[in-house]
């Protein structure tokens, strides 16, 4: 029995729900379609480019949960989960975690994107274990602001190793499946790092070092990554 590491956006989901969370809210007229698109690109341009101020970006995506209550908030979600989120979960996701499942292995999402959006994804899989970044809660509402460290590059591996000293676990034998080259501080520390669908700069520091690449989702990408 061992860990098994999986990054969610563009790796358990054949899309980004980050990404699709804007896409919704701009569609539904909760935010500012203009500024919001323009800005959610040019966010997008940073994470490719492995630039992005990951604090500057989650003061941008997490100020619609500050501006509206928890109720509509989770009311809206429920209409993106159904719309933007489910048909992109496939059988072949679903089969890769439950071979490990089968295995008896300990199962864990670890992402950068906020855990309002996130958690109830997480559950679909059947995954109990998630590792996100956390929005700052006042009450019963959101502040708008991130609390604790972004679990996003070095960041996710902060947040792991954290997890890991409360459980007394560690990496041995580890699994962490990642689509993206901003995952290589996570990837570079588990035994049996796989990439997943990977962007170019993580596809060639895969074959490079002799990691495997699955094709998992066959190039059917809903939308592009951050």
């Amino acid at each position: 029995m061992a860990l098994a590491i999986f990054d969610l956006d563009n790796t358990l989901l054949a899309g980004d729900s980050d990404y699709l969370w804007g896409v919704f809210l701009c569609e539904r007229g909760i935010v500012d379609r203009a500024f919001y698109e323009a800005q959610n690109e040019r966010f997008y341009s940073d994470y490719r480019e492995g630039r992005l101020d990951i604090f500057a970006f989650l003061e941008f995506s997490l100020r619609p949960l500050a501006d509206h209550p928890p109720q509509r908030l989770e009311a809206w979600r429920e209409e993106f989960l159904a719309q933007k989120i489910d048909p992109l979960i496939s059988a072949d996701a679903r089969a890769l975690v439950d071979r490990h499942r089968d295995r008896g292995d300990t199962l864990l999402v670890i992402t950068a994107t906020n855990a309002f959006v996130t958690r109830p994804i997480v559950s679909r899989f059947g995954i109990d274990h998630l590792i996100a970044t956390e929005p700052e809660r006042d009450g019963e509402g959101y502040t708008g602001r991130v609390a604790g460290t972004p679990s996003f590059r070095e960041g996710k591996v902060q947040r792991l190793e954290a997890w890991l000293g409360e459980r007394g676990e560690t990496l041995a034998g580890a699994w962490f499946y990642s689509d993206s080259h901003n995952d290589l501080p996570l990837l570079e520390r588990v035994d049996h790092p796989v990439a997943v669908d990977p962007d170019e700069r993580l596809a060639a520091t895969a074959r490079g070092r002799g990691w495997p690449i699955l094709q998992l989702h066959h190039g059917a990408h809903a939308t592009s990554a951050r």
